[in-house]
């Protein structure tokens, strides 16, 4: 089957329970910020500026290079467009902590790109599918950009609202329920990958290992850009990478409810994002036990 042609069949009662694990994650990012993570950028807004210019206009060039570049299908190009218009992951404030980076940072990076995805997620994919490739399929003629806010600002800005209320009036009860929900958060981001995935995956068994290689170069490439961009211009070591997992780690699950709510689950697309979630989580994990020295990056110090 035509990959570009594939719908991944989902029903509301799926959808719904997507869009409230997502909010959910959103609710768990949410505990760990507060008023003094926004402050910080008018403090320090040199380090949080590049970060974000890696992040909203790096990440979307390179991502632009490659789909002009790169012969693909146009589902999987929609999917590599709207992963790089989608905020940071959630796990990123995690890794940058255990790579030994600026977890505050990344922090203050996280909620503003989040914060600011309810109105650059939908503008940008909007500009880039409309008008630089001009994707004509039938499902993204219908995508309304007022209806994509919409969604996004219940799912992203009323789970953000309750969690930094708990985190600022519930210190003691966030604290004890900070450690539950973070794991919780992440395999709830692995279900909605697998129930998105499970069915008509047979069909997509041909492009499989196109799918791998564009999110492989395309994850890689993520994290040098945020990395050496933030060296060349001189940032430490600890902003460096905390850049680096911002710009490398994306929400592919708000991606892929994107994807079920207005592109009717557009197979390409679903394939891209669902092995971006499962990838970045991966390469994440081992990028973090690198700069920690854990075992990956002492074995990898003995032979150097």
């Amino acid at each position: 089957m035509d990959v570009d042609s594939m719908v991944l069949h989902f029903d509301e009662s799926q959808l719904r329970l997507l869009n409230y694990c997502l909010g959910f994650m959103m609710f768990g990012v949410a505990l760990d910020l507060t008023l003094d993570d926004f402050r910080r950028v008018v403090k320090s807004p040199r380090s949080t500026l590049i970060g974000m210019v890696s992040q909203l206009i790096l990440l979307p060039v390179f991502t632009f290079i490659l789909v002009l570049l790169w012969d693909m299908p146009n589902s999987m190009k929609m999917g590599l467009l709207l992963v790089a218009a989608c905020p940071g992951g959630n796990i990123s404030n995690y890794l940058v902590h255990r790579s030994g980076g600026n977890t505050a940072l990344s922090i203050t990076l996280t909620s503003i790109a989040t914060l600011l995805s309810v109105i650059l997620t939908p503008f940008m994919f909007f500009i880039y599918s409309q008008y630089f490739f001009k994707l004509q399929h039938e499902v993204a003629l219908n995508v309304d950009m007022g209806d994509m806010i919409g969604i996004l600002l219940q799912l992203i800005l009323i789970p953000l609202a309750v969690g930094m209320g708990f985190n600022r009036f519930m210190p003691r009860l966030t604290h004890r329920i900070r450690k539950i929900i973070k794991p919780l958060s992440v395999l709830l981001l692995l279900i909605i990958i697998v129930i998105a995935l499970s069915q008509n995956i047979s069909n997509a068994k041909e492009y499989l290992p196109l799918v791998f290689a564009l999110v492989l170069i395309h994850n890689g490439g993520s994290y040098l850009i945020g990395y050496f961009f933030a060296k060349w211009l001189r940032e430490s070591e600890e902003n460096a990478r905390a850049i680096a997992f911002e710009t490398g780690i994306q929400n592919a699950g708000l991606g892929l409810i994107l994807i079920f709510n207005f592109f009717n689950g557009l197979g390409g697309m679903a394939l891209v994002a669902g092995w971006w979630g499962v990838w970045d989580l991966v390469s994440g994990f081992f990028l973090s036990e690198y700069w920690s020295r854990g075992i990956i990056g002492r074995f990898v110090k003995k032979l150097n």
